[in-house]
């Protein structure tokens, strides 16, 4: 199977990573274009591979696929030995419910937190809107823990779907400085120790400065 996925910089594009993580999750072979954002011909590279203007982007053999969610559920149905979702039935619906949650909602903490791997600064004041999807965030993985049938570090047991969606999520809370309920602080870094995002973390970084 011939997969080519085109990012936004590492650094900054969270929904690319969602992409990424899904891939890996999957243990999918693939090649991998970058198309920096914020760049006068981005809007014009992004459109020479599909009407959305926005990545990521996943180039298969059944076409190309826009959107990360579209892309994380065409690769559970690609590669099902992979499991990438839950594999019991209530689990794997609450993960759905959670990335669907995610996917459609926290605007508040998307837009005064915006994703960057390099800073490391809190938030100050924090607006009302951003504690409040906060504290929903917090009670969302509880829910996911709460729904898994296999003890582990992630938040079903082994990692998902559920946890590519989720690290940019963790990003921001430790790029932040948000403080943490312990078992929230060790999801993150079980995040950060995940070797998937470990890679992605370091080509983020060295895109500093470039």
């Amino acid at each position: 199977m011939s997969l080519h996925l085109i990012i936004g910089d590492k650094l900054l594009s969270s929904w690319s990573l969602r992409g990424a993580l899904a891939l890996e999750l999957a243990g999918a072979t693939y090649t991998e274009e970058l198309i920096k954002l914020n760049q006068p011909d981005t809007r014009e590279r992004l459109l020479k591979h599909s009407p959305t203007g926005k990545v990521p982007l996943l180039k298969t053999e059944h076409g190309t696929i826009a959107d990360s969610m579209a892309i994380a559920e065409y690769l559970a149905e690609q590669f099902p030995d992979a499991n990438l979702w839950p594999k019991d039935t209530a689990a794997r619906a609450q993960a759905r419910s959670a990335c669907a949650q995610m996917h459609a909602g926290f605007f508040a903490m998307r837009g005064n937190m915006p994703f960057d791997l390099s800073r490391d600064a809190p938030l100050s004041p924090v607006p009302a809107d951003v504690q409040a999807d906060t504290e929903r965030m917090l009670a969302l993985w509880a829910e996911c823990r709460n729904a898994a049938t296999e003890p582990g570090a992630f938040l079903f047991g082994d990692a998902t779907i559920a946890d590519a969606f989720f690290a940019p999520i963790a990003v921001r809370l430790r790029t932040y400085q948000v403080k943490l309920p312990a078992v929230d602080e060790a999801y993150v870094e079980t995040i950060y120790q995940w070797p998937a995002f470990k890679a992605w973390q370091k080509a983020g970084l060295e895109e500093v400065g470039q």
